[in-house]
């Protein structure tokens, strides 16, 4: 289906082939995801993965399930594809032109002799619906990021620091089957909270802090995405409230996250919660972005956004309030768009916790 998928964007292009340098492209197409190597896709459906000796083994593996001949590389990457070109007779290249290097470009370009033609945001489109394997996929991520969380949660107390809390999460994702980050952990306390990406410090929790979790697993290429706040020792009534008042937000961006909606329209349904208690202008990013083999890839949830949701997206929703010097408050969840509606596939209750 995902060679289909993309043999029909390669005609509608009305190229001969489809060259893939990016990483989370070829493990679309591969399996797996190579630090260095091209795939090369013919609009007949036949694919050739190009990799150096360090991928043979284990692109090879993932051929048995993909399709893909692999190709080990005796020479440069640019003159093993020209070859294959040369052999089939291409002369229209289609080509990643958002994320290729200029130095790349100038090498295919000039070792094939092909002429190149954009594909822009199309092959996002495509990736931006998930198949039912790929969705699995996210969801054991998912599971072990909120395994990791819970076990995490019974050493937070007053006196650690972020650094010493981040990296212990770290190690936790790890044991429990990461296979890695999907990004650099986030975990701030106190005032540190109202920084939307703030980098976890040698800040010490103190008794009646927020402290802010936002956290990611990898498994298999596919990412998992989560954020929580919770209190240690006690919260004031503020911070009571504005978390209840976030949660709401966060439940109604949820609610409306549906097929045919305007992203633009999810993001009102959450920034109109926060607005009632004139709190808007404490929220500086958009409501989600969609998730998969990158950490953001596809579709976001912003005002300014045209995109309209399918069935088959994989979005986060994440409203936050940052007050500066103060605090800041973040809940987020990721949900795949279906028929009637969307799935939740956080679990992790979202009530105030007080510990």
């Amino acid at each position: 289906m995902k060679i289909n998928n993309c043999t029909n964007m390669i005609n509608s292009l009305e190229c001969d082939a489809l060259l893939l340098l990016n990483e989370s492209n070829m493990h679309y197409l591969c399996g797996f995801s190579p630090s260095e190597g091209a795939v090369l896709l013919l609009k007949d459906g036949s694919a050739y993965h190009f990799v150096d000796s360090r991928y043979t083994e284990e692109a090879e593996n993932h051929a048995k399930e993909t399709g893909l001949r692999v190709i080990e590389i005796t020479s440069k990457f640019t003159d093993e594809v020209a070859d294959i070109c040369k052999r089939h007779n291409v002369q229209k290249i289609a080509f990643e032109n958002e994320t290729i290097s200029l130095k790349a470009y100038n090498a295919y370009k000039e070792a094939t002799g092909c002429k190149f033609t954009g594909i822009d945001s199309r092959l996002m489109r495509i990736r931006n619906v998930k198949s039912a394997d790929e969705i699995e996929l996210m969801k054991q991520a998912n599971s072990i990021a909120e395994k990791s969380f819970i076990e995490l949660l019974n050493y937070v107390e007053a006196g650690k620091t972020e650094k010493e809390m981040q990296s212990y999460f770290d190690y936790l994702m790890a044991k429990n089957g990461s296979d890695g980050l999907s990004f650099s952990t986030i975990l701030l306390t106190g005032a540190h909270t109202s920084l939307p990406h703030g980098v976890p410090s040698d800040k010490v929790i103190h008794k009646g802090d927020f402290v802010l979790f936002d956290f990611g697993a990898t498994y298999k290429g596919y990412h998992s995405d989560m954020t929580r706040t919770i209190a240690v020792g006690s919260a004031t009534d503020e911070m009571k409230e504005m978390y209840s008042l976030v949660l709401n937000a966060q439940l109604a961006g949820i609610g409306a996250l549906k097929n045919g909606v305007k992203c633009s329209d999810v993001y009102q349904a959450a920034y109109d919660v926060l607005e009632e208690k004139h709190m808007g202008k404490y929220f500086r990013h958009s409501l989600g972005h969609g998730v998969g083999l990158d950490i953001h890839e596809g579709f976001s949830s912003s005002p300014k956004s045209e995109d309209i949701y399918e069935v088959g997206n994989v979005t986060s929703v994440e409203p936050g309030i940052y007050i500066p010097n103060k605090f800041g408050i973040r809940i987020e969840d990721v949900c795949i768009v279906t028929e009637n509606g969307c799935e939740n596939i956080s679990t992790v209750d979202k009530s105030l916790l007080i510990i």
